[in-house]
């Protein structure tokens, strides 16, 4: 495995780093990889990390669902059951966003379920998907000839509706694709990023264990003031954040599925409940937040 480091902070610039959290790849590999802190900012990343070029290995398990599609296990088939109510709440957001229904770009679109929705519900589609397999599964679903990145894209081509589902967290050349998204959004086009909360209850509950770090997968950890700074620095103001509810109740059971080997369900729905009540008291820390930003 061939690791690289983060040498700057991407946003703040920053160059200084310190050790945060240290979990293991409860995954695949049972590896351990270190979080890192920016020091000026508080930014948190996973630092040192593999490679672009190998961290495909680190995405192959059937247990991924959002590449592999199963639906063999509980899990699985509570995550497809709830994906069927997510994705109409996608679409209604972005519709709400740009009633016009121009063109929609999903960024990481994974097996295509939200693309092919939003097909549907009278969107212009493009998405972009680094996995061969997962891109055929949601090419199938929507009959479009979708990318491998952004950077395969038409160049002139602009979008009213940039959307990323649980992927900037992934994203290797993050600033390069921060700036790519901005260069490619429409005046006053919206970008809507949906990533895990580490300020949230849960996360200090499970500590290390805590799913939504899934390292070395997740490359970046993001919580609201961090994130409204990185959008700022790259051209989008943030209009508004929201909840994803049922993101609690699932990070919650493969958080004791990391802690114990197998999923504690009821633990899991209670400790759910726990963390959205404390999120809606005390300042909107949910589990996974939905951030909504215009281009400026």
């Amino acid at each position: 495995m061939t690791l690289e480091h983060l040498r700057e902070c991407p946003v703040c610039g920053n160059q200084s780093f310190s050790n945060w959290l240290t979990c293991t790849d409860f995954l695949v590999s049972k590896n351990e990889f270190t979080i890192q802190s920016c020091e000026q900012c508080g930014f948190k990343a996973t630092n040192p990390r593999p490679v672009e070029a190998e961290i495909g290995r680190f995405y192959q398990s059937e247990e991924y669902i959002s590449h592999s599609d199963t639906r063999k296990g509980i899990i699985s088939q509570l995550y497809h059951s709830v994906r069927k109510i997510t994705v109409q709440q996608k679409v209604k957001l972005i519709t709400s966003l740009s009633p016009r229904k121009g063109q929609l770009l999903d960024i990481g679109c994974g097996s295509g379920y939200f693309l092919s929705a939003s097909q549907e519900a009278g969107w212009k589609i493009m998405g972009t998907e680094p996995d061969a397999n997962t891109r055929q599964q949601a090419f199938e679903r929507t009959k479009v000839p979708l990318k491998k990145s952004i950077f395969e894209l038409e160049e002139e081509q602009k979008y009213d509706v940039i959307t990323m589902w649980h992927v900037l967290e992934h994203v290797h050349e993050l600033s390069e694709t921060l700036e790519w998204i901005r260069n490619h959004s429409r005046q006053k086009g919206y970008l809507v990023i949906a990533v895990p909360n580490y300020q949230s209850w849960d996360a200090q509950h499970y500590k290390a264990f805590w799913a939504a770090y899934d390292v070395p997968r997740h490359l970046y950890h993001f919580a609201p003031d961090v994130m409204k700074t990185l959008l700022k620095r790259y051209g989008f103001e943030l209009k508004e954040q929201r909840p994803m509810l049922f993101d609690a109740f699932y990070v919650n059971m493969l958080s004791t599925k990391n802690r114990d080997g197998k999923p504690a369900y009821l633990e899991s729905f209670w400790n759910g409940i726990r963390s959205n009540w404390a999120a809606y008291q005390n300042g909107g820390n949910y589990s996974s937040l939905i951030y909504v930003a215009q281009a400026q």
